[in-house]
């Protein structure tokens, strides 16, 4: 991967004197999943400001690309072009009268002709899930709701970088979930994602790379299980390990499990451990079904749920819940749906899981390395895709 933003020794300072960043220098590469942690007033906001140029550094420079940021009006409109930032609080992002006009502000302001407006607005709907609501006023809408206008909103603009902060602020746990399943989506097809959040369980569970600040810096960079694994560093920025490391540290302590080379980054690593080291594996683990939505027929996940043939069905992606929604399906998973149907096949039970495009080939490699990594054979069985059309004229959504 090549850098696609970086900052070098910036620094920024507030009118009253307050110093937000302090000789912050950051690399984030392209393609990657990124987590900026760390206490209220650490600095997140303020650096991802910096990330589409909202903010100026008061020293330092900005890097997209590997050129520096420039502030004139016209480089500043093609930085956000391609930085889409969605804010806390929704409500700050959404002020058009209806969904459909917010959505549409963006390439409206950049002078797209009507016609591809009006395309690009319904893929974005359709994306998010909320096409029933274009004519609705946002402020209508539910938290969750809003959050994905404010998505789909920086969507319509196909930008190479999502930055978001506080991304599950004040949402359900398991709208929060979504929320998160469907930046991975974006991730997978090639976006880069940045979010800032003070909640380690989520970000060590869904990032790739940590940058944990305290105090307007950057106190350390790497991988999850890095930068987690010194429980010190995390007191001192007043934060706590992930349950899951908690857990862990626990049982070694107590000598109840063995030591690892790589720590649990999940209730799936840590449950393996648990029954490896009670020695209570030997039972033949389920199967796992995906199925590609787009090309499997309603009638056909009904046959397979009457045969017998699956215990548990989960949805992953905003048009696979919309389709069990339509369907009436009861859905035993809504998020975490890859961990929780592993979970089972190693207790014996077969799932099945709905989802569509390149996300039935993440599921299946995610299946695959869970297995791989636990030394367990998962019958994985991908249904038959039917020969749907691609729209040829699609917005770059991934």
């Amino acid at each position: 991967m090549s850098e696609i933003l970086g900052l070098r020794d910036v620094c920024y300072i507030y009118g009253d004197g307050h110093a937000a960043l302090r000789n912050v220098t950051l690399s984030i590469e392209k393609g990657s999943k990124v987590a900026l942690v760390g206490p209220n007033g650490a600095g997140k906001s303020t650096l991802l400001l910096m990330l589409n140029g909202t903010l100026r550094p008061s020293s330092g420079v900005v890097l997209f690309r590997g050129e520096p940021m420039r502030y004139d009006s016209r480089s500043l409109m093609d930085i956000r072009k391609s930085v889409g930032m969605v804010f806390q609080n929704s409500d700050d992002q959404l002020f058009a009268p209806t969904v459909e006009q917010d959505i549409a502000f963006g390439p409206l302001n950049l002078g797209y002709p009507g016609d591809k407006i009006e395309r690009y607005v319904g893929y974005a709907l359709s994306y998010v899930g909320l096409e029933e609501h274009r004519n609705r006023p946002p402020h209508h809408l539910s938290g969750g709701e809003k959050k994905r206008v404010a998505i789909a909103g920086v969507l319509v603009m196909e930008p190479e970088v999502l930055v978001l902060d506080e991304p599950t602020s004040n949402l359900d746990p398991a709208t929060s979930e979504e929320i998160m399943e469907m930046l991975d989506e974006l991730n997978l097809y090639g976006k880069t994602v940045v979010i800032s959040t003070h909640d380690v369980e989520l970000a060590y569970r869904w990032a790739d790379e940590i940058v944990l600040m305290d105090g307007g810096r950057v106190v350390r960079t790497g991988a999850p299980e890095r930068v987690f694994a010194d429980p010190d560093t995390l007191r001192k920025a007043r934060l706590k390990l992930p349950a899951v490391l908690e857990i862990y540290r626990e049982m070694l302590g107590r000598g109840l499990l063995a030591p690892v080379d790589e720590m649990p980054r999940n209730i799936v690593d840590l449950m393996h451990l648990i029954e490896s080291a009670a020695g209570s594996s030997g039972r033949k683990p389920g199967r796992i079904y995906i199925c590609d939505i787009s090309g499997t027929p309603p009638a056909r996940i009904r046959d397979i749920l009457s045969s017998g043939a699956v215990s548990y069905i989960g949805a992953m992606g905003t048009k696979a819940k919309m389709i069990a929604n339509e369907e009436l399906l009861e859905l035993d998973f809504s998020y975490g749906v890859v961990d929780k149907c592993v979970l089972k096949a190693i207790a014996g039970k077969s799932s099945l899981i709905m989802t569509s495009g390149g996300m039935v080939e993440h599921a299946e490699r995610r299946i695959r390395s869970y297995a791989e990594e636990f030394g367990i054979e998962i019958e994985v069985i991908i249904l038959p895709r039917a020969h749907a059309s691609t729209p040829v004229d699609n917005i770059n959504l991934y």
